[in-house]
């Protein structure tokens, strides 16, 4: 792999993390915003592949399999976490949980 390769990769890496990161930020659906923080990640296990093939190393690809499973786990809990405060609320507006009671 060439540099003129690995810049193209990080480039996808680096735009799949910004749109993920602004999606986060503007948009108040809860969903969006969990889908927004699965972009973000699937945007640095790009770079991470991209860095271990260009470095010849299988380091990128064992942290890329470590994000990933990371990232189920962190699915699998926001998505649990959203049905509940949905049940509570009936909206999944994040501004409607900003006073939040004990």
């Amino acid at each position: 792999m060439n540099e003129l390769i690995l810049q193209h990769y990080l480039a996808v890496g680096a735009a799949l993390f910004v749109i993920g990161l602004i999606g986060f930020v503007i948009r108040r659906n809860l969903i969006v915003m969990f889908l927004s923080t699965e972009l973000m990640f699937q945007g640095c296990a790009v770079n991470l592949i991209a860095f271990g093939a260009f470095y010849g190393n299988l380091g990128g690809q064992v942290f890329t399999i470590m994000v990933l499973v990371i990232a189920a786990a962190e699915a699998s809990l926001a998505l649990g976490l959203v049905v509940l405060l949905y049940r509570h609320k009936n909206t999944l507006d994040a501004n409607a949980w900003r006073e939040l009671k004990g």
